[in-house]
């Protein structure tokens, strides 16, 4: 199946078989643009528009054609963090090489009330999760202590491989900030297609900054976790996708590249 030049792979993490129509009406399941390994690669431009990404969910993260920003998506509005580290509103038009979507309904909600940096609250979270084996999407709002975030630059062709870019990434920091954390959990057998672990981005609640997050003090806050077992992807249809060589184990690199 092709959506706008993408082949659309169809991963099953649950016994059903749903058809074209259900993959858009179907709120439970994370619809994904290309694979992290081709970000790594340098593969930035993509055929999907977010008009389009916003038929298969209304939470995410990911980026932008030409890695121009980091994105974050709340409640049907998506935001550009841009390498200014300023929020601005993304228009329909706009494509993506790389993100990760879905409808988001929480399946468990939580309040934390003690201090907790970042490892902390991965150590936290762990604990919560009925399994490693399915993914999980993560929106946190709350009161931080202190965050520290990250954005990229927009790249011009022929596009650096992720890890030369982020070697002189703009970081910015927050101190005693309201914000939201929106992101993913997926299991460690999807390296390759996906962030192993935990990968989380950042917005204030006035909407007019944030990035991925590098560093975080969560002071307290709501935790919400939307159990998630069905997986879309949509690969993209050009030479520069069709030539990356995504056979390569790039942990080490995933890890600089992300943390």
């Amino acid at each position: 199946m092709k959506i706008n030049g993408y082949l659309l792979v169809v991963t099953f993490l649950s016994i059903a078989i749903y058809g074209c129509t259900n993959l858009q009406k179907n709120e439970d399941i994370v619809f994904q643009t290309s694979t992290i390994s081709a970000l790594l690669e340098g593969v930035y431009d993509g055929n999907v528009t977010y008009k389009d990404l916003k038929k298969h969910g209304d939470f995410g993260i990911g980026t932008f054609n030409n890695l121009d920003g980091e994105m974050i998506g709340l409640e049907g509005r998506f935001y550009q963090i841009k390498a200014d580290g300023i929020a601005y509103s993304v228009l329909d038009s706009m494509k993506t090489p790389f993100a990760v979507v879905t409808f988001f309904k929480p399946d468990k909600a939580l309040l934390l009330d003690k201090l907790a940096n970042c490892k902390q609250l991965e150590q936290y979270l762990d604990n919560l999760l009925p399994t490693k084996n399915i993914i999980y999407a993560f929106k946190i709002k709350g009161n931080f202590k202190y965050i520290k975030t990250r954005s990229v630059p927009k790249q011009s062709k022929p596009y650096p491989p992720l890890i030369e870019v982020v070697k002189d990434q703009p970081t910015f920091e927050f101190n005693n900030v309201t914000g939201t954390i929106a992101g993913f959990w997926f299991p460690d057998y999807m390296e390759g297609v996906n962030v192993p672990g935990y990968h989380f981005h950042f917005i204030t609640e006035d909407r007019k900054a944030g990035g991925h997050i590098l560093d975080c003090q969560l002071h307290n806050g709501r935790i919400e976790i939307d159990y998630l077992s069905e997986l879309f992807m949509a690969l993209p249809e050009n030479s520069e996708f069709y030539n990356a060589d995504l056979t390569k184990k790039k942990t080490g690199e995933l890890e600089n590249v992300e943390k």
